[in-house]
């Protein structure tokens, strides 16, 4: 037999190319299996209503749309909602944006940009008794406001902020 044969019993000589290749295939599925039990171990709640992904809400292409679709509800503006975003983004493919709040019961954040060709850029459920505190990069394409959304005790409040795009992020 040549050196880079395996003899396994049973069984016709195998390369160690092909046991390498194996081992690696079941690596991979092994690393793949664990993704599916990690995620069936996440709340159902974490990142996406129960009801699936709010593919209507983000395909609206104005801000009332996306509201009324993701929330039903009008947002009131508050003070207890604090957005952190550049006031200029020199690249509008990644704007650093961060939303903190003190109100109770805080179950949904999102975040809308006014001048992206589709409004809702962000939105994340949170389970009950998680820390308000997101913090994400957003698309641009232009010049406008990021508007943050926080539905907390079945309440739905705002703020917002303008952030000026030196180079848009969305084809721009």
């Amino acid at each position: 037999m040549k050196d880079d044969t395996v003899v396994t019993k049973g069984r016709h000589p195998a390369s160690r190319r092909q046991v390498l290749h194996g081992i690696a295939l079941a690596g991979l599925g092994m690393v793949a299996g664990g993704a599916g039990v990690l995620d069936a171990a996440w709340p159902a709640a974490a990142a996406v209503p129960a009801s699936g992904w709010p593919q209507q809400a983000f395909a609206q292409k104005s801000e009332a749309a996306a509201l009324k679709a993701l929330y039903g509800l009008a947002a009131e503006p508050s003070d207890k909602v604090a957005l952190d975003v550049p006031e200029i983004a020199e690249n509008g493919a990644v704007v650093p944006v961060s939303l903190t709040t003190s109100l109770p019961d805080v179950s949904a954040i999102s975040f809308l940009v006014s001048g992206n060709p589709f409004t809702l850029a962000a939105s994340y459920r949170l389970s009950p008794g998680t820390e308000a505190d997101v913090s994400c990069r957003l698309k641009m394409a232009k010049t406008s406001d990021v508007i943050a959304l926080v539905l907390a005790g079945g309440k739905l409040y705002s703020t917002r902020k303008q952030v000026k795009v030196t180079l848009g992020g969305c084809g721009g």
